[in-house]
Formats: structure tokens, C-alpha cells, sequence
């Protein structure tokens, strides 16, 4: 702690002391300290330098009694043992990816910021497997490390360098210039290098809120990070002809594909995110229908059986409501408070328990009513799951996914950009709504987004009118 309040005493002489007989006193917010030379000529000098910092307004800290600048300097805090701090202090509150992500950021960085003369450095690949499965990782730090991985970590402790090196822009440069190059050497995608900078810049911000450095080193570099594509490449948006033919590829896969054939009509008819739709509830689903030949009308389509006077065989589905009121992203066993691989969160940038309603057309109401009536729920009510009846995997779907765009799409599709992922049924959604003239707000509520992010983010797949603008240029050309 530092303070403000600060008594420097005239130097005195102890008649009991021989070898260092002159003393300074001084007083630091109340508490009193006091230092003994050799000669009147040091304690005058010691005193000085203390005046001095006191004169220049800089405050001292209360546990040493030293100007703060001082007391930093003096501060042997290593890079690894403030990163594990940080991270002790971000891990109750942190989602599980961001666990994840923030681990993945600081393991290059602690085996950058090490003594190059250390001796006895483990192999990089050892060195990171220990910094990501234990030396970072709050869960396992009582657990019973293997000799290898432990090795390496004392090697670490003893080579990291003091948080107090990072107050020099030269080392900063050094760090933020390796987070642009991946384990092949290669250049690393944008949007990693500017998220490992985020997580650098803000352990360095809890360094200063330690007092372990007076501010933040980075904002005295002048370093850019590469530019983030915000806006959605065209490219990759299919239109309601292909995404048909994707929908009816899966569903010709065979039974274990066709699980998931309802699952990805969420992604494109709902625009729901993946991690959404893995969580979706059979008893969040409102899936009406009308049977033309008796005139009745179904609030759940799902469970209408024959009856005597009818057999509801020319059931129509009509549009029907999602109300969205969770998330189940794959983080990873190692990062989930309960060891599972899938953390149960609320919706994106929302509060725990706050819901999205999502209107649904006739398409996805016959997939999902399809679905119910062959493949059933979850116990627990969830449309979608493994086939041992776990959560459903990326690698799953991401598998069916491939296999049906080089069934539906031609060569030269299946080559280019085009729903390359599943997640760009998504933005085929967000795309086919805007251009059908839906109010932005009204797509942004649907999606889960602020209406300024969307704009910005889809302001590539918006049709402007570009026939009928070049037809207004042509003419005044002519």
C-alpha cells in the first residue's frame, strides 16, 4: 500500500553504535523506519535521495517505507508466478473457453519471458504441455504432476523473469512480436494475435493494480496488431436453393447423419448459433400444424397420431416459436468446473437466465417434429445428442457436414468458401433475412446481436439496390 503522508527526521548519531553509527528515521503513513551507516556522508545521501522523492510528490509504500518506484524495482515477483495469480483471480468468474483462451495466450508468453543463460531448458513441447495442463491450471494444481512436466516447471520458476523487466519497451516488443508466429512458423491469424494481446495487455493491467509496475509497458510501444475482418465474406452466404440441397445430402447419409439433419436447419431457418442449438429443449419448442382434410389445427405436430376420424396424413406445419434459454459450448474436460467437456452457460452476452424467442418457419417445424417422432429426446429434453446419448459433438457434425457439401455442391463450391462451416448457415440466415427487407432490429433480436454489430458485421451480404445504381451511372455516362 502506498501513501502520501510522509516524516523525514534530521539525521542523528548513536553513541552505542561503533561500526554504523548514523542513523535516518522516517515515517510513512504512521509507521516509522529507520536505516544505519557507516558514515555521516551515506546517511546524508540516503536522506536525500528520500527527500527528494518526497519533494517530487511520489508516494511511498507503508510495508517497505522506499519511494513506490523504489520498492518495484526491489520486487522480484517472476513473470510465471504473477501469470498464475492473474489467472487464480480471473478462473472463478472466467466461462470455461475463456479458461481456455486465456491459458493459451500466457503459456507462449511465460516461455518467452525466461533467462536466455538458464541452464537445463526442457524441450519447448514439454514445456508447454506442463504450463497448459498443470502450471496454469488452477484445477490440477494439487494434483500429483508427472516427473517430466514437473521438472520442467521448477526449470521455470527458477528462469522466469521479474514482472519489474517487463518496464521496457524493448522486452514488450519482443513478446507482442512472438504472439504473431505459430509453433510451425508460420504467421498466426489475426484475430488469435489480437486476442493473445488483449489477455497480455490485461495481466500487465493487474501487475500495475499490484503495484508491481507503475502502468501498463504497452501503451508506450508503437505496435499494432493486424487487422480483424469484421464484416462476413459474401463468399461463404448460401442461398435457400443450396442450402436445401445441403439439408437433403445429410438426410441421405444414412441414420447417424440424419441426426443432426434438424439440427442444422436450426442453424440456417433460426439462425441459432451451434453452441445454442446442441442445447435446445424439446419442451422450448412450439410446433403447431393443420390438417387439411379435417380442418383441425395441432399445437405440436410432433404428437399428432391417427385418430378414427382421420389419419392427419396431409398434416401441414404452420410457423412456430424457439424460446432459447441456453448454451452448451465445448470447452474441454480440463476447464469446466465438473470435468465435462460441454459447459452448461446462458445465452451469449446475456444474464443467466434471460431467454431469446426465436419465430420459426414450416421448414423447421416439420425437421424438428421429423425428428422427435424417429430419433426421440435426451432424458434430460434435448433434441440433439451424441450416439451414446452424450452432448453432440463438433467433430460429429462437423464430419456429416463436409461429407454433404461434396454430395450437394459442385467442384469448384466444394473448393471455395461457400458454407465452408456450419456456422455460415448462420450467416446465410442473418443474410436471407436482411435482404428480404426484415427491420435490422427485428434480425439483431433474432440473432442474439446489438443492431450496430450486425450492420457492421454483414454490411458485405446486404443487396443495395447495385443493378439499379450502375443503370443510373450508365446512363449519365452516356
Amino acid at each position: 500500500m502506498n501513501s502520501y503522508e510522509i516524516q523525514i527526521w534530521e539525521i542523528t548519531k548513536r553513541a552505542d553504535r561503533k561500526a554504523r553509527p548514523w542513523r535516518v528515521r522516517w515515517a510513512v503513513g504512521g509507521v516509522r523506519f529507520e536505516e544505519l551507516f557507516r558514515s555521516k556522508a551515506l546517511a546524508n545521501s540516503f536522506r536525500s535521495e528520500l527527500v527528494k522523492a518526497s519533494n517530487a510528490g511520489e508516494p511511498f509504500d507503508t510495508t517497505t517505507g522506499r519511494p513506490a518506484s523504489e520498492s518495484r524495482t526491489m520486487n522480484q515477483t517472476t513473470w510465471y508466478a504473477h501469470s498464475r495469480d492473474y489467472i487464480q483471480m480471473k478462473w472463478p468468474r472466467a466461462a470455461a473457453k475463456t479458461r481456455r483462451s486465456i491459458v493459451e495466450a500466457l503459456t507462449p508468453i511465460a516461455m518467452t519471458l525466461t533467462y536466455p543463460t538458464k541452464r537445463g531448458r526442457p524441450a519447448d513441447q514439454v514445456l508447454r504441455e506442463a504450463l497448459y495442463l498443470y502450471g496454469f491450471n488452477p484445477r490440477r494444481w494439487s494434483d500429483e504432476i508427472p516427473d517430466a512436466y514437473a521438472a520442467a516447471l521448477t526449470w521455470l520458476e527458477g528462469a522466469s523473469l521479474p514482472v519489474v523487466e517487463l518496464d521496457s519497451p524493448p522486452m514488450i516488443r519482443r513478446v507482442l512480436d512472438s504472439l504473431c508466429v505459430r509453433l510451425d512458423g508460420k504467421s498466426a491469424a489475426a484475430s488469435t494475435v489480437q486476442r493473445k494481446r488483449a489477455t497480455f495487455y490485461n495481466a500487465l493491467g493487474y501487475a500495475v493494480e499490484r503495484e508491481l509496475l507503475a502502468s501498463n509497458p504497452v501503451d508506450r510501444v508503437q505496435w499494432t496488431a493486424p487487422e480483424v475482418a469484421q464484416a462476413i465474406d459474401r463468399r461463404v452466404v448460401a442461398n435457400p436453393v443450396q442450402v436445401a440441397a445441403l439439408l437433403e445430402a445429410v438426410e441421405s447419409l444414412g441414420n447417424r447423419a440424419d441426426r443432426v439433419t434438424a439440427f442444422f436447419g436450426c442453424l440456417y431457418y433460426a439462425g441459432m448459433r451451434p453452441s445454442e442449438a446442441a442445447d435446445l429443449r424439446r419442451d422450448d419448442c412450439d410446433l403447431p400444424g393443420h390438417c387439411p382434410d379435417c380442418e383441425s389445427d395441432f399445437d405440436d405436430l410432433a404428437a399428432v397420431q391417427s385418430s378414427a376420424s382421420c389419419d392427419h396424413e396431409k398434416i401441414e406445419p404452420r410457423w412456430g416459436r424457439l424460446v432459447l434459454a441456453g448454451t452448451a459450448p465445448r470447452a474441454g474436460t480440463h476447464w469446466t468446473d465438473d470435468g465435462q467437456a460441454h459447459e452448461q452457460r446462458g445465452l451469449k452476452h446475456r444474464a443467466r437466465k434471460e431467454t431469446r424467442t426465436v419465430p420459426i418457419p414450416p421448414q423447421l417445424v416439420e425437421l424438428l417434429a421429423k425428428h422427435v417422432k424417429t430419433y426421440g429426446v435426451a432424458p434430460d429434453g434435448r433434441f440433439f445428442r451424441g450416439l451414446h446419448g452424450g452432448p453432440l459433438s463438433e467433430s460429429v457434425y462437423d464430419r456429416w457436414w463436409k461429407l454433404a457439401r461434396q454430395q450437394a455442391l459442385t467442384e469448384p463450391q466444394v473448393a471455395s468458401p461457400l458454407v465452408r462451416r456450419p456456422y455460415d448457415l448462420r450467416h446465410a440466415a442473418a443474410s436471407l433475412w436482411l435482404n428480404a427487407g426484415v427491420p435490422a432490429t427485428e434480425v439483431a433480436r433474432r440473432l442474439g446481436h446489438g443492431v450496430a454489430v450486425l450492420l457492421r458485421v454483414y454490411a458485405n451480404c446486404i443487396d443495395g439496390g447495385e443493378g439499379t445504381v450502375n443503370d443510373k451511372i450508365g446512363g449519365a455516362l452516356q
